[in-house]
């Protein structure tokens, strides 16, 4: 009876994530650019845990030209909304990511492979490449503790509101803005 409960519990707790799930971006195209993302990061971690190595690779030539487009548009993200530093800020979330992803995987401990290891049947199975965004959407994989399509923060806006005006950082350089 316990078990049952514990079941009915974990099960509930699992549907209602995708309901209280809400985009964090403004734009569709960012918010898939950043699930497909979450997708390509929980595979890695699970062909890393799991020993399911042959299964990643297949996945990554499948759908190799549309993970490359969405690496682009990632990095433009990065690029437009962090200036010179977006290349910095881009690694800095796929490792976010990663790490997140890897320590949900350690948290569910043993059941991680079994649970999660039929994504790779499913994604593998999707019928054209265009299906994938919308496979990744459904699965809600970003963690709650990373932070996707967020303002930057409150000193880097007043920075950037002080160089768009042209004054003189401390430095005594005149700042350069990159849009």
């Amino acid at each position: 009876m316990r078990r049952l409960l514990s079941a009915v519990t974990a099960m509930s707790i699992l549907s209602a994530q995708s309901v209280l799930a809400q985009p964090q971006c403004a734009s569709l195209t960012d918010q898939s650019a950043f699930e497909v993302q979450a997708l390509r990061s929980e595979l890695m971690v699970l062909a890393t845990g799991c020993h399911e190595d042959d299964r990643y690779n297949a996945f990554i030539h499948r759908y190799q030209s549309d993970l490359q487009a969405n690496e682009r548009a990632i990095d433009a993200y990065f690029k437009h909304r962090f200036g010179a530093s977006g290349r910095a800020e881009h690694d800095r979330f796929v490792t976010e990511l990663a790490n997140a992803m890897s320590r949900q995987g350690s948290e569910l401990g043993g059941d991680f492979c079994p649970r999660n290891g039929m994504m790779f049947s499913e994604v593998l199975a999707l019928s054209s490449p265009a299906d994938l965004p919308s496979y990744a959407a459904g699965k809600d994989l970003v963690p709650a503790s990373v932070t996707i399509c967020a303002p930057p923060s409150t000193a880097r806006s007043k920075t950037r509101a002080t160089e768009v005006k042209g004054d003189t950082p401390k430095s005594g350089r005149k700042a350069v803005t990159a849009n």
